[in-house]
């Protein structure tokens, strides 16, 4: 086959963009064929008036609750309980608002409502296969309003974990569900709502939306397509998160809202993700301290990078060119040093943290073993061709990063 052959396929939801697009809620379910939408979120943004009230106005009548209980962890027994509040209210659409987590329940209640079966069923079919499957065709639709940056919502995927005090398993537990019919139906970008977010959690979130769009370009998957939305994407998060102040209007500007928009755009497909190596160091932090993604690629990322340029060209040249950085007269080996400095610049301007020694809980002596969960994640399975990570060179970029 000819080696620049590619297949795109990718159904995206709606997007919408722009202040006060939430305004249209309503009018979307209603397109959707929806009349009961049960909003998922944490209890942060659920008691926030800022965030609740636009989207009480734009839900109307077609509101019949809000389930405020999910968390960072993702918990599998919060999803079970939402499906629980879910069937009380006959609701037929999951509105999520907040971060990847909300989003990533909602998902999980689709799929654990239409799996239809009971808790102790539900707990062992993840204990034993780390997944839930649903029944094809009948999952509720997903609707998203992200209030943060992490580029998580264009996505037919959804992470979650289980622990023995939730009742559903044994031991702990971290899986996933993907299904076509997970992806977002409709999506809203409204900066209004992104401006409620404290900014530590928008610049860590920020980070990891940004490596989307890194790993996206390098991919073993890559085809025109993403390169041009990742290259787009890049280029606008480059220049919009140099803008941040203290000023919440900063913190979601066009450029910014737009650039995650297009970094994410295709990273999700039926036949895989264009995730990859940062993302996969990414876990095998957070399986082993708490840690948010995207402060875990701030430290990471640089010194990933570098380990991948040794050994594979890693589209670095195309890298460069959404960063504008100038390559006729460079080298080979410079221009993966610009690179390198690029995200350095951005993960600075962000004021992320550097080294994994100043990440509370986290022990040097961890770091073979986060090495060795990060050589088994799924997702160095889109590393480029001829790249061959070891748990010695994975273990190598930790200790860079200490």
């Amino acid at each position: 086959m000819d080696n620049t052959a590619f297949r795109f396929e990718y159904d995206p939801g709606v997007i919408r963009h722009g202040r006060g697009c939430v305004a249209t809620l309503g009018d979307e379910l209603a397109g959707q064929g929806c009349s009961r939408a049960l909003v998922v979120c944490g209890q942060t943004v659920g008691s926030t008036p800022a965030v609740m009230d636009p989207i009480r106005e734009g839900l109307g009548d077609r509101l019949v609750g809000i389930f405020d209980e999910t968390t960072p962890a993702k918990r599998l027994d919060t999803a079970v309980s939402g499906v629980e509040r879910m069937d009380e209210l006959d609701a037929d659409a999951l509105v999520a608002v907040g971060g990847g987590s909300s989003l990533d329940v909602a998902k999980v209640m689709s799929v654990v409502a239409a799996a239809g079966a009971d808790r102790e069923a539900i707990g062992r079919e993840f204990a034993e296969t780390g997944t839930i499957l649903a029944p094809d065709g009948e999952l509720l639709p997903v609707l998203a309003v992200p209030t943060t940056l992490a580029g998580a919502d264009l996505s037919a995927l959804a992470g979650i974990t289980a622990s023995p005090d939730s009742g559903l398993v044994d031991e702990q537990r971290s899986g996933g569900v993907s299904d076509p019919g997970l992806m977002p139906a409709a999506l809203w970008y409204d900066p209004a709502l992104v401006e409620t977010t404290p900014r530590e959690i928008l610049t860590a979130s920020a980070m990891n939306g940004f490596d989307k769009g890194i790993e996206t370009l390098y991919a073993a998957n890559a085809t025109p397509i993403t390169d041009g939305t990742a290259m787009r994407g890049l280029n606008l998060l480059r220049d919009g998160l140099s803008t941040l102040t203290d000023d919440p209007a900063s913190w979601a500007t066009e450029e910014i809202l737009q650039g995650l928009i297009c970094v994410q755009y295709g990273i999700s497909r039926p036949e895989g993700t264009t995730l990859s190596l940062i993302h996969a160091y990414g876990h095998g932090l957070k399986a082993t301290v708490e840690i948010q993604q995207g402060v875990a690629h701030a430290i990471v990322a640089p010194h990933a990078l570098e380990y991948l340029f040794e050994q594979v060209d890693g589209r670095r040249e195309l890298l460069a060119r959404a960063f504008d950085v100038e390559t006729g007269s460079l080298s080979k080996a410079e221009i993966g040093a610009a690179v390198v400095e690029e995200i350095e610049t951005v993960r600075d301007g962000l004021e992320l943290p550097t080294r994994l020694r100043s990440i509370e809980g986290l022990e040097e002596s961890d770091l073979d073993a986060i090495a060795e969960t990060t050589k088994e994640d799924a997702f160095l399975d889109n590393c480029p061709p001829g790249f061959e990570p070891t748990v010695e060179g994975l273990t190598g970029v930790l200790e860079a990063a200490w």
